[in-house]
């Protein structure tokens, strides 16, 4: 790896603080209840119940709700990555990388506020790249110059952009934003490099210094492990003729859970068709619900202005203050199925911002559908097949266009963007009954939006299933009262007419005598 951080390869989530337990309220509930299901009906506890009921607590102890396992993005994490370039003494150069290692979810504004706890009394006399918010109380224990941070625990912000060459490094001045891997490679990673002095000088370098702990990203939804120990970074330079290491090299894994980020859905999804007059909205109550305690909203009719004066911190996240529906989400994503061709199909999708206070800048949306595999053209928005499980091609990325509509603007006349997709179809595959035209999943910056039940989807009415019919069939179908009249008069003359026909349509007349038959095929 360079020291720009170019070619980093996605790794897989390897941490050995990837499972956190349980709380002890999970365990007094859960203990009680699987010992009584392993409880023989007419005997008393057995060993034998107990061994299970021991391994059971185990495996129950290695798992947690709070896991932030993505079945979409598998291999998905936020990696920092802490080199000791030089050492000396007690004095060491660190440069500490972080990279964006997952899909489609992205960073955004005001960005990672990376913490730390020391072991020590360790303090940061220099920092180029990034800054610390706070400098501490440093004049207790230095006279003249005084440190950068002496914080026990610092918290580390981007530099803006635009800041002075002499406080950058490569890879620096962000502010805090880093793009998800597959949207924009090269700034999904921010460096920055600093001067600190451990607590206590030594001539062993790496055998004493200690690594911090409690690392935290500073966003909401990631959590990180302990610090490990691999294998030295390599750094090129001279155009890759000569190649130095680092001192010491530490990696530190966070990864990204939904349900820690926020209690309630950020998005849900309505679904329309062509064949149907009927718009399935989103299921209500979908992100909150109007009435409940904290559920904020604002109606159509109301005076916008009062919003401008709202308070808002730029270095928080701001609260959501979203349109009075019945879903009560953020994001509405709609799927419309536009038009139905003989070879080929064609799809819809809008995303719509109900934020009154928030705009979503560079928005990835990812689509789960069996169809995905077979997109002929793409209208407005970016798109890259996510190629999970290897050979199965049923998910695909969509992200606005530079420029153009990678900003997806706050709720009003602009708050949405648009796209159409046109897919071929697969004989085998393709039908639009029940409901397989519509998708399986969708998630907007990463989080799963809540889609309608299945039973509610659009059907196609029971008038289109005569468009099934052929032409001679339908000509019989039309003329079958004038044959069933024939059939009367000539059995009034002892002649029987017996009709075998196929499906759709199956009749008969029992007379005597004479039998005529006519057959026709489908």
């Amino acid at each position: 790896m360079d020291s720009s951080g170019a070619g980093v390869a996605r790794k897989p989530f390897v941490s050995s603080q990837s499972r956190f337990s349980f709380s002890t309220d999970y365990h007094s509930f859960l203990y009680p209840y699987i010992y009584s299901l392993l409880l023989p009906c007419d005997e008393t506890p057995m060993a034998a119940s107990s061994f299970i009921l021991s391994i059971l607590g185990v495996l129950i102890c290695h798992f947690s709700l709070s896991h932030g396992y993505d079945s979409l993005d598998p291999r998905g994490n936020v990696t920092i990555k802490w080199d000791i370039l030089q050492a000396k003494g007690s004095s060491f150069d660190v440069r500490v990388s972080i990279f964006n290692f997952q899909a489609y979810r992205h960073v955004e504004a005001p960005g990672w506020r990376l913490r730390w706890d020391w072991i020590g009394d360790e303090v940061i006399w220099n920092m180029w790249g990034a800054e610390a918010t706070l400098q501490g109380k440093c004049s207790d224990r230095f006279s003249g110059e005084l440190p950068h941070t002496c914080e026990k625990s610092p918290v580390i912000v981007d530099l803006l952009p635009g800041t002075p060459y002499n406080q950058q490094v490569a890879n620096c001045c962000k502010g805090g934003v880093l793009s998800s891997f597959i949207q924009d490679p090269s700034n999904s990673a921010a460096v920055f490099q600093m001067n600190m002095e451990a607590s206590s000088p030594s001539e062993d370098t790496t055998s004493k210094f200690t690594m911090p702990q409690n690392f935290s990203l500073g966003l909401n939804g990631y959590t990180c492990g302990v610090a490990q120990q691999v294998a030295p970074t390599m750094f090129s330079s001279d155009g890759g003729r000569r190649w130095t290491q680092a001192v010491g090299t530490w990696n530190i894994i966070c990864i990204y859970s939904q349900f820690r980020a926020s209690p309630n859905p950020k998005c849900c999804v309505s679904l329309s068709a062509f064949y149907n007059n009927t718009i399935v909205p989103c299921p209500n109550c979908s992100c909150n619900c109007k009435g409940l305690p904290g559920a904020k909203c604002h109606r159509y009719e109301e005076n916008a202005g009062s919003m401008l004066q709202m308070p808002h911190d730029p270095l928080q996240e701001p609260e959501d203050l979203v349109r009075c529906t019945d879903h009560m989400c953020p994001i509405r994503v709609h799927w419309h199925v536009k038009q139905n061709y003989k070879a080929y199909w064609r799809v819809k999708i809008t995303v719509t911002n109900l934020n009154m206070v928030r705009n979503y800048s560079d928005w990835s949306l990812v689509v789960q559908h069996p169809n995905l595999q077979s997109v002929q053209q793409i209208f407005s928005f970016n798109f890259q097949p996510l190629k999970i499980h290897g050979f199965l091609n049923d998910t695909g990325m969509f992200w606005g266009v530079r420029y153009y509509n990678e900003i997806l603007m706050q709720s009003g006349v602009d708050g949405n963007v648009q796209t159409e997709m046109l897919l071929s179809k697969n004989t085998s595959l393709f039908t639009l009954h029940e409901g397989w035209a519509f998708p399986r999943k969708i998630s907007f910056n990463g989080d799963h939006c809540v889609m309608p039940p299945p039973d509610d989807y659009p059907r196609v009415p029971n008038s289109s299933t005569a468009s099934k019919l052929s032409l001679p069939v339908l000509v019989f179908i039309s003329l079958l009262p004038i044959i069933i009249f024939i059939g009367y008069r000539l059995s009034r003359n002892g002649i029987a007419m017996i009709l075998l026909l196929q499906e759709p349509v199956k009749g008969f007349l029992i007379l005597e005598n004479f039998h005529l038959c006519l057959c026709m095929e489908k």
